[in-house]
């Protein structure tokens, strides 16, 4: 697990083990397994059923000491009769990753004392609206297994196979677009292209959305296709892509998920740089993943074999 801050030495004095990992608001997340294995020498040896149960045991333990303690800091320091703080063992999580603050993910076993498995995830960037759901569902499936313990050379391999399908033309080019709204287009419109002109003059800063945006429009009435097609409006939400080189010379385009003309189809299948847009959107939030938890992401696994001395 990520350790997301510096602990004070009020907390954890310098030199002792610290096991609080990660706090937020009112919960705190404990690293159990070095007291587990203390109290419990055959931890180890046990299965993941009965490895929960002692984990539960243990953290409802710790729960009474902290409340107790309360009670006695209520007393003796505030002079008050009872409290009002109550520490509580909401859940049992058998794994977990944390990016940053509110970023995370976890693998819980039980929750409120009771028998319920899933995969909770907050604030993770593949959650976002503008990620694709393409790779988002992909990027969801691969810290899955992470969590549950799958050896990264199965998890290196399935994301090598991804790889080849995202590069394959069998790929659909539309599950490939980066999904966000034009909300500043008509800001970085310099004027209207003059007679003979093909493409619209953009001003400096023009986002890369924008400017495929724009260039949509462009290509939309250069090919004559405006008048049963839509063009794309400040506001609108939509797709873009990046492009290799092409007769063109653009950089990417967008399009409009319930209107794609077939020419624009076509072009974006012929030309998508399907590379840039595997790096630019996934390769390098899973490098970030993978750096997190200690791994290093190799997709040319044979690359190795020819730099052995």
């Amino acid at each position: 697990m990520k350790q997301l801050q510096t602990i004070p030495e009020y907390i954890c004095p310098p030199g002792e083990e610290n096991f609080s990992i990660y706090t937020d608001t009112d919960s705190v997340y404990v690293k159990a397994l070095p007291i587990l294995r203390y109290l419990y020498p055959d931890f180890d040896q046990k299965i993941d059923d009965e490895k929960d149960d002692l984990l539960e045991k243990t953290a409802i333990k710790f729960q009474d000491v902290l409340n107790d303690h309360y009670q006695g800091i209520a007393t003796d320091i505030f002079n008050c009769k009872d409290h009002r703080l109550e520490m509580k063992t909401e859940c049992v999580i058998r794994s977990a990753y944390f990016r940053s603050v509110r970023r995370y993910a976890q693998w819980i076993t039980r929750e409120e004392h009771i028998k319920n498995e899933y995969l909770s995830f907050k604030g993770l960037e593949y959650m976002k609206t503008n990620f694709p759901k393409y790779f988002s569902e992909f990027f969801y499936g691969i810290m899955k297994q992470a969590l549950k313990g799958t050896a990264k050379e199965e998890i290196d391999e399935k994301i090598l196979e991804f790889k080849k399908k995202t590069l394959s033309i069998e790929t659909d080019i539309v599950l490939l677009g980066n999904p966000t709204a034009v909300n500043t287009m008509d800001d970085y419109v310099e004027r209207k292209p003059k007679p003979g002109e093909l493409f619209t003059p953009t001003s400096k800063g023009a986002l890369a959305s924008v400017k495929a945006a724009l260039r949509y429009n462009d290509l939309l009435r250069y090919w004559g296709l405006d008048k049963k097609h839509s063009f794309i409006a400040q506001g609108d939400k939509i797709k873009w892509i990046y492009l290799k080189d092409n007769p063109y010379k653009i950089d990417a385009i967008a399009f409009l998920d319930f209107d794609i003309p077939d020419k624009v189809r076509t072009f974006m299948n012929e030309y998508a740089d399907r590379e840039k847009i595997f790096e630019s959107v996934l390769l390098k939030k899973l490098q970030g993943f993978y750096g997190d938890i200690g791994w290093v992401l190799n997709l040319n696994p044979h690359s190795s074999k020819f730099f052995t001395f």
